[in-house]
């Protein structure tokens, strides 16, 4: 079994899939894809990811490339069957565990990431990128958003140990490419400052899988 992924080390969807890939012990081939030079943008990668982002996986045992971190990450899980990191049909809890597994990653698509690799965005790539300079009005908009998010964070987390119950699954790994940059940008209290969400966020990054790609030097921004 060969798994390639197809990336950038400053890709926060890169850095997921490297990150679930490792806690569930698979081995995957890095391929580094410059997005500063626009080999997204070349005839070659988009016939691979028409969307010329990053990244994009192949297995090359099953002869199958597809893109889209989460989806990739479901497939290493499931593939490895890796016990609570994906929803089994031989566990007798099976529809519960799914369904609450898969509320928990909508939770981080679409109440989490958005927002955060948005603020990401203004505060270190904007003026990097020649877009300008980040924007305070937006700054604060969104910090005010991902706020109101965590409270909700801080609701659930204070009656289970994770997202999706007392088990940690792919939807709390989902959320490490992003938040050890929050202290980065000065908004460290997005964390701190809620008790049930910084234990959950501690158990995280203690994790080796999110250390060995987290706090890989080539891997910070």
């Amino acid at each position: 079994m060969v798994y390639k992924l197809y990336g950038h080390p400053f890709s926060t969807c890169t850095n997921r899939v490297l990150i679930v890939a490792k806690e569930v012990g698979v081995d995957v081939e890095f391929h580094h894809i410059d997005l500063f030079k626009g080999e997204h943008k070349q005839p070659e990668f988009l016939k691979k990811q028409p969307f010329g982002q990053v990244p994009y996986f192949e297995d090359t045992e099953e002869g199958l490339t597809f893109y889209e971190s989460r989806a990739i990450s479901k497939y290493i899980a499931t593939k490895a069957k890796a016990g609570n990191f994906v929803a089994l049909e031989s566990d007798p809890q099976y529809f519960k565990k799914l369904a609450l597994y898969e509320q928990a990653i909508s939770v981080e698509t679409t109440n989490f990431e958005r927002f955060g690799a948005q603020l990401m965005y203004e505060c270190l790539f904007k003026e990097s990128s020649g877009q300008g300079k980040p924007d305070p009005n937006e700054i604060d908009s969104l910090v005010s958003t991902l706020s109101s998010k965590l409270d909700a964070y801080e609701t659930i987390l204070s009656k289970q140990s994770y997202l999706a119950g007392d088990e940690l699954t792919l939807a709390d790994l989902f959320h490490a490419p992003i938040i050890p940059y929050f202290a980065r940008m000065g908004q460290g209290q997005l964390i701190e400052s809620r008790s049930n969400v910084k234990r959950w966020w501690e158990s995280i990054w203690a994790l080796k899988s999110v250390q060995d790609v987290m706090a890989d030097e080539s891997r910070v921004i």
